[in-house]
């Protein structure tokens, strides 16, 4: 019983270190330091949350900016079919190879799709391709910009004040180096809904 004592004390005091004190120390810094953040990054719309900045949602329409394909959409590579979108308990990519044939044809199905909403051109990479979440709710300002004509006129609003819309809320390369210009898609079609009230 002797040497097990201080085998147990270390237990209780570790357990209550580091699962008690350092997590209500960490809770409690994120909460003055970054609360957006510590408290999911959840967009309010008259006083109600409609979604996450780092989460991207189904968003369907040509009145709307559309997110990038959810790799949570359709079949999955065991066979089994994946009823819900952007489900964010089962984010995870496709695992399909570079080679694979299924992507392949995942990506051409999506880029007649692409071409028979947004018309004939280069499609954006990540307007084809899901990310490795399946949940990126960002987009790539290249693909923001060819959506706009599209959600311009479904919505009566002339393309200029879309496309002004969608550079007004682009986040640029950090120090114009690390990363790529991107834009929300939530963020977007928020700001596209205010706009289009006017």
């Amino acid at each position: 019983m002797r040497a097990m004592r201080p085998a147990v004390s270390l237990v209780i005091l570790f357990t209550l270190a580091l699962g008690l004190v350092l997590p209500a120390l960490v809770t409690g810094f994120a909460q003055l330091a970054f609360p957006f953040s510590a408290n999911g990054s959840l967009i309010a719309r008259h006083g109600q949350p409609i979604g996450s900045a780092r989460i991207g949602q189904a968003i369907t329409g040509p009145g709307w900016f559309v997110p990038r394909p959810s790799a949570l959409t359709g079949t999955a590579p065991d066979g089994r079919s994946i009823a819900t979108p952007y489900d964010a308990a089962q984010s995870g990519a496709s695992n399909l190879a570079p080679t694979s044939t299924a992507l392949a044809a995942h990506v051409a199905a999506r880029i007649a799709a692409w071409h028979a909403t947004y018309g004939a051109g280069p499609v954006p990479d990540d307007a084809v391709t899901s990310s490795g979440s399946g949940l990126d709710p960002d987009i790539s300002l290249a693909n923001a910009l060819r959506q706009a004509p599209v959600v311009a006129a479904a919505r009566h609003l002339p393309p200029d004040t879309v496309i002004a819309l969608v550079r007004r809320l682009a986040a640029r390369p950090w120090l114009g180096l690390i990363g790529t210009a991107h834009v929300n898609v939530l963020r977007l079609d928020i700001a596209l809904a205010r706009a289009a009230a006017r």
